[in-house]
């Protein structure tokens, strides 16, 4: 046996191999999962704008008009009008000076935190942010100081500890795996306090949150006062690639600075307008985000009526925290024989003895249909599902380099 097969037996024999399904169709409310109809609970798609009409209308007249894909990184010769357009859009629905399009959310994540982040100087991470900020942090010349999930104190104790050389604290809006909010008001307090740049991963924000679905910064007021606000065009706008918003002097800092940028193919025509479009129709139907809301508070209040818990969850993102791997993967495919599709979630994307089944909702979906689902989720549970694991205190010790669970 190789090298190769025996990290596959071992990943196997932790309950931890994955596989990709086949959907067949659009991203809708219902899809065809390896063939056989299901209700889809678990996409990003969240106000159901990917299979739009006037989305398709404008990725497909794109194509037409500028091609297929933009040849080049932004620098090169990638950098095409439609690309300006679009972050202008953005600045403007997120009123800030500039916008800078990225290819995605992981380029956006891991480009932005490494520019910012100098040798000698300290990023502080919410223990649950994506992946992607935890690969920036990484790839970084600073130290990283990892705080306890939205704790404001750990998070000052790091900060009293860093003695002046904090850069960057950097945290999701909304977490993607439990759907809670970051405290961010503390956040950009401790900030001013400490002489602190602040950046915020709103991918799972925006389109959800905030007035006109501008996302956790403008629903908590802070418009102004985030330095870097990150947003993905991949959920909410249905289409593909990431943006940063910022001021003008950081947007040209971070042309100049971010690798990930400086040496990417330019994001292709169709999925630039795609997303335009989108954002055109967030713009007009602001009902949609309302209509997001509700349907997640009605799918937390189902499983409530069935003895769920949901944990923290406020918004569209809803866990069912099983436990152990086996078990949510046990727990999935018995709910997909029902017809339903809630993926399993299994460490490293979330820490060990949290397994989950993360429900995403989406604004298309029906309150019966979401109803149906708490029911098929409830008989294809564990009858004992376990809490997530005890929070574990982390030692106050500052070690410099930290790994995010």
């Amino acid at each position: 046996m190789n090298e190769i097969a025996e990290r596959l037996d071992e990943i196997k024999s932790r309950g931890l191999h994955r596989r990709m399904r086949m959907v067949s169709g659009p991203q809708g409310p219902r899809v065809l999962l390896d063939g056989k109809p299901v209700l889809l609970l678990c996409s990003n798609n969240y106000l159901g704008l990917a299979d739009h009409p006037r989305v398709r209308e404008a990725a497909a007249d794109a194509a037409m008009r500028w091609g297929v894909g933009s040849g080049a990184s932004r620098l090169v010769s990638g950098n095409m009008t439609i690309h300006r357009r679009l972050e202008d859009k953005l600045a403007a629905f997120k009123r800030t000076e500039s916008c800078l399009l990225f290819g995605s959310g992981y380029l956006a994540n891991t480009g932005i935190v490494a520019a910012l982040a100098s040798e000698g100087d300290v990023v502080f991470s919410d223990e649950l942010n994506h992946a992607s900020i935890v690969d920036g942090c990484r790839l970084a010349k600073a130290e990283t100081f990892v705080y306890d999930h939205c704790d404001m104190e750990h998070l000052e104790w790091g900060l009293q500890q860093a003695a002046g050389r904090g850069s960057l604290i950097v945290t999701d809006g909304v977490f993607s795996m439990d759907g809670d909010i970051a405290p961010l008001t503390e956040i950009v307090e401790l900030a001013g306090r400490y002489d602190t740049r602040v950046m915020v991963d709103d991918a799972h924000g925006t389109g959800a949150l905030g007035p006109g679905g501008r996302g956790s910064v403008a629903a908590a007021g802070l418009e102004h006062e985030i330095d870097v606000l990150v947003g993905t065009l991949g959920k909410s706008l249905g289409s593909y690639g990431a943006y940063a918003c910022c001021d003008s002097e950081m947007a040209e800092y971070l042309v100049n600075c971010a690798r990930t940028l400086i040496f990417s193919t330019a994001l292709p025509p169709p999925a630039v307008a795609g997303a335009m479009a989108a954002l055109d129709l967030l713009i007009a139907q602001p009902e949609r985000v309302d209509k997001l809301q509700r349907n997640g508070a009605a799918l937390r209040a189902a499983l409530a009526d069935e003895g769920l818990d949901t944990g923290g969850s406020e918004t569209q993102i809803v866990p069912l925290v099983v436990g152990a791997a086996d078990d949510a993967m046990s727990a999935c495919e018995k709910a997909l024989k029902r017809g339903v599709f809630a993926q399993a979630i299994r460490p490293p994307t979330v820490p060990s003895d949290t397994s989950r089944l993360r429900l995403a909702v989406m604004a298309s979906h029906t309150a019966t249909e979401l109803r149906g689902a708490a029911k098929v989720l409830a008989q294809s549970l564990p009858d004992v599902v376990r809490e997530a694991a005890p929070k574990q205190e982390r030692p106050r010790v500052f070690d410099g380099w930290a790994e995010a669970a």
